[in-house]
């Protein structure tokens, strides 16, 4: 027994001994890694799951499951992104209740009404199908954590947004401004909130918090005047409008013509 146990202490000894003799060795002689090998590994019906894991995420599946599935409102028409040259009917959909809901937050917080509402035709995943519409719609349509976003902006941004428009030749979505597109690819006649360009007004615009720091090439957001962060999510802002009433609301209203 007490040979078994000095035996026991000087394999104790001898570990701490190479162990301060590899710590030694690293310290002077460090060690880099070279290479990384990966192994991809499909994943597939015939994998096996873990039943305890499985038993416990059950219910909180089933639950989310519900909450998505539940009916909220109803789509008189197929909301898509692919009817249109200068706009569509989703797109303007989107405009318009991102203007409606966020509006009352900007005018509680700053005392200011928004004027224009501008996303991007790139952020609509996917259509709005007619019939019955989710909380599950919402998450299709914007998969993203974009939130809104006010902008400060003077009328030199605001005729960019309608140059960008025309070179992109895509139907963004825009609500509270209309213009014209004359026979050289110049915008006229742009009216926001019905009225003409003021030289020295400040014009509030929302967009997504993406848009606004340059994204898909919109460094017009970037030269703003003032910055509103609002801490709303347009996905939440779709499933607000959608709680709110009983069908939804189709604005197909001309809002870029072309000469």
């Amino acid at each position: 027994m007490v040979k078994l146990k000095n035996y026991t202490v000087v394999m104790k000894h001898f570990v701490l001994l190479l162990t301060f003799i590899f710590l030694t060795a690293c310290s002077s002689h460090p060690f880099y890694v070279s290479k990384i090998e990966g192994k991809k590994i499909s994943i597939s019906d015939k994998q096996t799951g873990v039943s305890e894991i499985e038993n416990y995420i059950k219910p909180y599946r089933e639950h989310i499951d519900k909450d998505l599935s539940e009916v909220l409102a109803y789509c008189p028409e197929t909301l898509e992104k692919s009817n249109g040259k200068w706009q569509t009917n989703i797109g303007c959909f989107l405009a318009d209740i991102t203007l409606e809901k966020s509006n009352p937050i900007f005018l509680q917080r700053e005392h200011k009404s928004i004027d224009v509402s501008f996303l991007n035709h790139g952020g609509i995943r996917t259509i709005i199908p007619k019939g019955n519409v989710t909380a599950r719609n919402a998450y299709e349509v914007m998969p993203f954590e974009n939130s809104a976003v006010v902008v400060g902006l003077k009328q030199e941004q605001i005729l960019e947004i309608a140059n960008y428009i025309i070179s992109e030749k895509k139907p963004h979505p825009l609500a509270g401004m209309t213009f014209t597109i004359s026979k050289d690819n110049q915008p006229i006649n742009i009216l926001v909130q019905g009225k003409p360009l003021e030289k020295d007004k400040i014009y509030y615009v929302v967009t997504s918090d993406y848009l606004s720091n340059g994204g898909d090439n919109m460094n017009f957001f970037k030269n703003n005047v003032e910055r509103h962060d609002l801490d709303y999510k347009l996905r939440n802002i779709m499933i607000d409008y959608f709680k709110d009433v009983d069908t939804l609301k189709i604005n197909n209203d001309i809002r870029i013509t072309k000469e």
